[in-house]
């Protein structure tokens, strides 16, 4: 769910033998970015940074595995030893208070706490307690993607906000199939989220408490309505045969089908159908996430990329204004198109080849003002495997138990008397 399509996991792992941050023969400092795997558009911007900064500084990038929890299982070894290399870090959102709470972060200076602009979720997702304690680089959202021939043929009007009832209506009625990611893995959580979002509930309703005094929101009139749409698809084989084992690739794989008809992706899914299926592009039309109920707005997904500095780096001056230099709009803007990773500043929208690129740029803006982050917590690890563990399959999922098992489960892993 990180730019054009999801690569395979053959990534090599670079390492950095030196624990400090570095000088280059010439005397520069050398700052080091530890980045996700993208299409190398970083690596461009830390190039073009090196060369404004015009000697104050040298940009190198070193590259974290591909998927998030392992990314965040580096990092936070790394930084738990005070590794003094981590000058500039690439964060994965729902792992930042993780790494907030016990002062792994460098406070971000006050030039950079001015968030007017950045889209609303991005500045959520970049925040714990109340303070910006990582910079919003890109953002990313789901959208709700949809063939145009079929909401057509149902009669939809797609310039008005649809709810999750009538897309599954249209897919039962016409024996068609619904994009989701059903499999045990954090695109469920993120599915789950979602709903219980956008139905005005709250996995986590005390972010800052402590484990035995925690307080879910899941066993609750959201969360069941959440359940509810699982159990529907689920049942119904809507998501396909191989929903228990779907991820953001598979359910663009289903949508691409005979039986597509909606999908809920992210931003990825439009260069990639334009590369492998043109017939599809000619007939796709996108709109916000849908609403759990037409009167509630919905609340997208928030995803992307926030930037944090090593508390232990001892080039953290320099690292920020490498940061300030990194998420300009003009380097976001550039980094939407080559990668396809959309901005956090709502300026970067604007671009020109911006809009030519991604026609749907201003709904994945307005969505990403929607958006509702994942739980916000440094347990957020233990919170994310129990929800897959008790909600998956989908198509086991019932409305009636799923939501108190799932409570009691993540409450009982958090206070020490479960095992993940």
């Amino acid at each position: 769910m990180r730019g054009r399509r999801m690569m395979g996991a053959g990534v090599a792992l670079a390492v950095v033998a030196s624990l400090g941050a570095c000088s280059a023969d010439d005397g520069t400092p050398t700052l080091t970015w530890y980045i996700n795997p993208d299409a190398g558009g970083q690596e461009r911007i830390a190039a073009s940074c090196t060369e404004a900064a015009d000697g104050a500084y040298r940009i190198e990038t070193t590259l974290l595995p591909r998927d998030a929890a392992s990314q965040r299982e580096q990092l936070a070894r790394r930084l738990a030893a005070s590794d003094r290399s981590l000058d500039i870090m690439s964060l994965d959102p729902p792992f930042i208070p993780e790494l907030a709470e016990p002062g792994f972060l460098a406070p971000v200076p006050d030039e950079l706490q001015d968030t007017e602009g950045i889209v609303q979720g991005a500045v959520d997702s970049a925040s714990w307690n109340d303070e910006l304690v990582t910079v919003p680089f890109w953002a990313n959202t789901q959208l709700l993607w949809y063939r145009e021939s079929v909401v057509e043929e149902a009669g939809l009007d797609m310039s008005e906000p649809v709810t999750w009832d009538q897309i599954i209506e249209v897919a039962e009625e016409n024996d068609l199939q619904l994009g989701v990611q059903g499999a045990l893995a954090e695109s469920l959580t993120v599915w789950v989220n979602a709903l219980i979002a956008s139905a005005g509930g709250e996995i986590l309703e005390t972010p800052d408490a402590s484990p035995k005094d925690m307080e879910l929101g899941i066993d609750s009139d959201a969360g069941r309505a959440a359940a509810e749409v699982l159990q529907r698809i689920g049942e119904n084989r809507l998501g396909g045969a191989g929903l228990p084992t779907a991820n953001e690739n598979a359910s663009l794989n289903l949508f691409e089908g005979e039986q597509g008809s909606f999908m809920v992706n992210w931003p990825f899914v439009w260069p990639a159908l334009n590369e492998s299926s043109p017939e599809v592009t000619d007939d796709l039309g996108w709109a916000v996430y849908p609403r759990m109920d037409a009167d509630t707005p919905a609340a997208p997904p928030v995803g992307g990329i926030n930037l944090g500095v090593g508390a232990f780096s001892e080039n953290q001056d320099l690292a920020w204004q490498a940061v300030e230099c990194i998420v300009q709009p003009e380097n976001q803007a550039e980094y939407f198109v080559s990668d396809g990773n959309p901005p956090s500043n709502a300026a970067a929208y604007d671009d020109e080849a911006v809009q030519e690129e991604f026609p749907m740029a201003d709904v994945i803006r307005e969505s990403l003002d929607l958006g509702v982050p994942r739980p916000q917590t440094p347990y957020y690890n233990e919170i994310s495997i129990g929800l897959q563990r008790t909600w998956h399959p989908p198509a086991g999922v019932d409305p009636d138990t799923t939501p108190e098992t799932s409570q009691e489960f993540i409450l009982a892993v958090l206070q020490g008397e479960r095992l993940l």
